[in-house]
């Protein structure tokens, strides 16, 4: 596979309210807004952007495939690697986050905790053991 097909650039989340949105991926990652439109706001992180997107324009976005709900369940969960998972739970707890799950460690080799965006994005923090 030629390797231009492994670098993701972007990832675009499906939000019921952009401001709130734009304001919990400040928060919580501290990522910058790259741009920012009346329908969407680009969050920069090391090296993808975050496209938080208006729902009611993501159906222009991904036609003729539909848009599901929320209340549809999980349908995917992304992973960010960080130095100490108990220090980041008790940053986003500080921030009023709940979490998903405690900190625990896997079988994988891997301590990880998970928590949801305001759209129930779910994001899983981990650590090596």
């Amino acid at each position: 596979m030629p390797n231009s097909l492994r670098k993701i650039g972007a990832i675009s989340l499906f939000v019921s309210d952009l401001a709130t949105a734009r304001a919990f991926y400040h928060a919580v990652f501290e990522a910058a807004t790259i741009y920012e439109d009346a329908e969407s706001a680009v969050m920069g992180f090391d090296n993808v952007m975050i496209n938080l997107l208006k729902i009611s324009e993501a159906p222009a976005l991904i036609s003729p495939a539909k848009v599901a709900t929320q209340v549809d369940g999980v349908r995917c969960q992304f992973s960010i690697f960080v130095d100490n998972v108990d220090d980041v739970c008790s940053r986003l707890e500080g921030l009023g986050i709940t979490l998903l799950t405690q900190p625990q460690n896997r079988e994988w080799g891997k301590r990880t905790a998970t928590f949801e965006d305001p759209d129930g994005h779910n994001w899983e923090v981990a650590h090596d053991l």
